[in-house]
This record gives C-alpha cells, sequence and structure tokens, in this order.
C-alpha cells in the first residue's frame, strides 16, 4: 500500500518540464485512481491548478459608512495577522477627498482603520466611485531570520516525495519551495516552529472546495508564515488565534484537496509586497528520496 501512495505522489519525478510531458488520471472498474505519463483507453490529461489561497474576504474586507453626503471609508482586519493592503478610487464622479494615488500600507493584526473621507462637491447630488481594493496576508518589512525547521510530524521514517521546484505541483509562486512527504493518513503533525495561528480549515472531506484541502497556518515572529496542507478531516485541533509552540500538535495527516495521495504538504511563505511567495528551507535532518517506482527502479 505504501508503495502504491509513494507512487501516485512521486509521478512528478517524471517530467523534467510541463510542457515535456502530461500526466494521465484513469479510474478502473473497482473505482482505483490511478496516474502515469502514458495514455490508457479512457485516461484523461490531469490538470494540475496551484490555486491554494485562502478565502479571507470576510476576514478582510471595506467597511463604509455613508452618512449625509460622506463616505467614511474604513479597512477592517479580523485576522490574527497584519494584513498589507493597496486602496485606490476609479470612476470618481461628484467627489472630493479621494487620494491622488492608491493608498498601500500595513493593518495591525485584529484592527480597524479610516483610510479615507469622502464627499460631495454638489450636496443635492450623489457620490459615485468604485473602490480598487486588493490585500495580502503578513508585513512585507518583516525581516526574515535563520531557522532549521524540526520534522513537522511525529512517526516515520517517511520519504520525500516532491521537493522544491517540483515540475508537478511545485513550481508557482505560492509552492516553488514546498515539500511533500508521503505518509499514511492519521499521522499526527505537530508545529515545526511557534507562533500564532491564521488560519484553519478543518470541514473538507475528499477533494473539497479548497485546493489546500484542510489546513493550518502559523504566523512566525519573523513574519514568515508555516502551511500544513492536506489534513484529515475532522482533525485540526488548534483555533485562530492560538499560540503554538514547537511540537504542538496540530492535526493529523490525511489526502484532501488537490491531492495525488495521502501526504504532508509542508511550505514556509512570507509577504514580498502584496503577495505571498514561499520561501527556501531546510529541515534539521535528512529526508530520504523517492525511489523511481514508476521506471522499474528501486
Amino acid at each position: 500500500m505504501l508503495v502504491r501512495l509513494l507512487l501516485l505522489c512521486g509521478l512528478s519525478l517524471l517530467a523534467t518540464s510541463l510542457a515535456a510531458m502530461t500526466v494521465y488520471k484513469s479510474v478502473d472498474a473497482d473505482g482505483v485512481v490511478s496516474y502515469s505519463d502514458r495514455p490508457s483507453p479512457g485516461a484523461q490529461a490531469f490538470v494540475f491548478h496551484d490555486r491554494m489561497e485562502e478565502h479571507l474576504e470576510h476576514q478582510v474586507r471595506l467597511d463604509i459608512h455613508k452618512h449625509k453626503g460622506v463616505d467614511a471609508v474604513y479597512v477592517r482586519n479580523d485576522l490574527y495577522a497584519p494584513v498589507e493592503i493597496e486602496l485606490g478610487f476609479a470612476a470618481l464622479r461628484n467627489v472630493k477627498g479621494a487620494p491622488g494615488r492608491p493608498i498601500r500600507q500595513v493593518l495591525p493584526a485584529r484592527s480597524r482603520q479610516r483610510l479615507a473621507l469622502l464627499t460631495a462637491i454638489h450636496a443635492d447630488q450623489p457620490l459615485s466611485y468604485v473602490p480598487r481594493f486588493r490585500y495580502s496576508l503578513g508585513d512585507p518589512a518583516e525581516a526574515t531570520q535563520a531557522y532549521r525547521y524540526p520534522l513537522p510530524w511525529r512517526g516515520g521514517p517517511f520519504r520525500l516525495t516532491q521537493g522544491a521546484n517540483g515540475q508537478y505541483s511545485h513550481f508557482a509562486p505560492r509552492s516553488r519551495y514546498a515539500m511533500d512527504i508521503a505518509m499514511p493518513v492519521g499521522t499526527p503533525i505537530i508545529a515545526a516552529r511557534g507562533g500564532v495561528v491564521v488560519k484553519t480549515e478543518n470541514a473538507q472531506n475528499g477533494r473539497g472546495d479548497n485546493p489546500a484541502g484542510n489546513f493550518v497556518r502559523v504566523l512566525h515572529d519573523d513574519g514568515t508564515m508555516g502551511v500544513y496542507l492536506h489534513l484529515k478531516q475532522g482533525s485540526v485541533s488548534v483555533r485562530e488565534g492560538q499560540r503554538v509552540a514547537v511540537g504542538s500538535p496540530l492535526g493529523l495527516s490525511g489526502n484532501t484537496g488537490n491531492s495525488s495521495g495521502p501526504h504532508l504538504h509542508f511550505v514556509v511563505q512570507r509577504n514580498t509586497g502584496l503577495g505571498l511567495v514561499s520561501i527556501p528551507y531546510q529541515f534539521n535532518q535528512p529526508l530520504g528520496e523517492l525511489p523511481n517506482f514508476a521506471l522499474g527502479k528501486k
């Protein structure tokens, strides 16, 4: 069984570039899913979309108060982490007080700030404008500190099935330096670094609505964030706003979201300017490499 799981996760190593290979997904009569670089009858090309972004629209949002021809524009951050925001206004009609260029700043965790006060040029006519609002978790001004991560699980030994710059799914900015480690569903996942839990997902079963599956995001003291993905449904044991230490239980490994087999996807990210990117990191002990079962080499 473990060999099969490793095979499913390890197909990423077959490709030297995405353009050079297509991965095919097939389902047999017993419902067993297989992945291969060779098409078979009924197989379909498997397209991986790297959209592992948390839904934050209800926790970081504009809050506009209208009163007698005056619009007070606030930004609210309900997260337990700072957020970098950018706010501008377009299609202005009968408006004064709008900034000439977008406002860009960092809002502290759990804060609300007024960023603009818009008034009508002609009091007897309504204001009309279109807010342009975007944001990203984290403070880009934080200085990353050197740190070697202990293994974020108990048990094993387990093997690395896809590392940094993996051509299967570790090629986008948010996941470029991620590591995938194949392990049985239910393996205890622990914090590899202390910090504050910023975001969790715990309700997904199977592929679910979020490609990341169930996950825990932890904000470290230097502004970086460790993210533990594809966790088992109902297993997340921490809450948003909780502070965790190295070794604190977070949940159990699973096979949820965009996952080709049971494994932990662990990535370290930081905000580099209105966008999260993964950054290189090292474990404090070596991991084994995946034997290339797909090519018959063991």
